[in-house]
């Protein structure tokens, strides 16, 4: 039987409504559903960034105000759905947090005259706000004071003693002369982690493009680990590593190094246990017991691009162009 639609429920002059969007789901948190969508308004006002807040189940508008943006670029709800966190273009460093009922509790500027935002992303707790940007820095504010508790750099050199490096290394089969070069297996080349004891390390750097638009450099992944205690970054001109940051001791505990350029970072949805794909047919798994290169067991023209864990954290979804793969977990691996 076919339900009928019995209302519907508009708003005008939606920015982008498919990308731009933010929802706070019920089970992250004790409040009512909300959403809210931001838009320009028309032109016979002050063209200025709006953001609408409706309450989900009946959307009801309960809030509409402007924002102190000159080009809002994104917005997020922190888990618990009491601060919305919103963010200007690149072109200006200007972060603003609001309540629910539209007031603005505070700002955050890092600097000026520069590229600024690329990505933001709060703590499972709400009371961590990371935030990456251009300059190659991560900037944490904490939910309290929306202060700065610590800012991380990546530099291009690592020379701490108290950071394990782990390097992927390929090792290619060697070949009998029975073997020709066209009958080679299907996975020809394996891959594991070495732990790079020699200081310092030297991170390979791309130069960016200054001729091209969104230049590949500053922080574009961020991601907390379900659990709080560990958050992992990639800065875009150093494509192959992958870093990642002690919650709790603030300060840098490991150093991944891949081989390939990383495509895509997840944590597990119940403990801190990360999956890391670089585009080829591999997945690579890091725990606080160690790191772990596996080959995914599917044709070779199968390459991941896209990780996404199951609720549960039993299973992994493996993306890539024209082909998926689901990745089952033993208990105890």
């Amino acid at each position: 039987m076919t339900e009928m639609i019995t209302s519907v429920c508009s708003y005008d002059y939606p920015r982008r409504l498919a990308e731009l969007h933010s929802t706070t789901l019920q089970e992250r948190h004790n409040r009512q559903d909300l959403i809210t969508v931001y838009k320009m308004s028309n032109g016979k006002r002050d063209c200025r960034d709006y953001v609408s807040v409706f309450v989900c189940n009946t959307w009801q508008l309960v809030k509409h105000f402007a924002t102190e943006t000159s080009d809002l670029a994104g917005l997020e709800w922190s888990p618990d759905g009491r601060v919305l966190g919103v963010w200007d273009s690149l072109l200006e460093y200007n972060l603003l947090l609001y309540s629910v009922d539209g007031r603005c509790i505070a700002t955050f500027k890092a600097y000026e005259y520069a590229l600024g935002i690329k990505s933001v992303c709060w703590s499972p707790s709400s009371q961590f706000l990371a935030i990456g940007s251009f300059d190659e820095k991560v900037r944490i504010l904490n939910h309290i004071t929306w202060k700065t508790v610590v800012e991380h750099s990546h530099p291009s050199v690592m020379d701490s003693a108290g950071v394990v490096v782990y390097k992927e290394v390929e090792q290619k089969p060697q070949m009998s002369h029975a073997e020709l070069p066209g009958r080679l297996p299907m996975f020809s080349v394996q891959s594991k982690y070495e732990v790079h004891e020699d200081l310092p390390v030297q991170i390979p750097v791309i130069k960016p493009d200054p001729d091209k638009a969104n230049p590949k450099i500053g922080i574009s992944l961020l991601a907390f680990s379900s659990d709080n205690k560990y958050l992992a970054t990639k800065n875009d001109n150093m494509p192959n590593a992958l870093w990642l940051w002690d919650v709790q001791r603030l300060c840098q505990t490991v150093l991944l190094l891949q081989v390939g350029n990383v495509k895509c970072a997840e944590w597990s949805p119940v403990k801190s246990q990360l999956a890391v794909c670089t585009g080829n047919n591999k997945l690579y798994l890091w725990s606080p017991a160690g790191c772990v290169s596996v080959e995914v067991p599917a044709e070779a023209s199968f390459q991941v691009h896209k990780i996404r864990w199951h609720p549960e954290g039993n299973v992994i979804l493996l993306t890539g162009r024209e082909q998926m793969c689901l990745c089952f977990l033993e208990e105890n691996s």
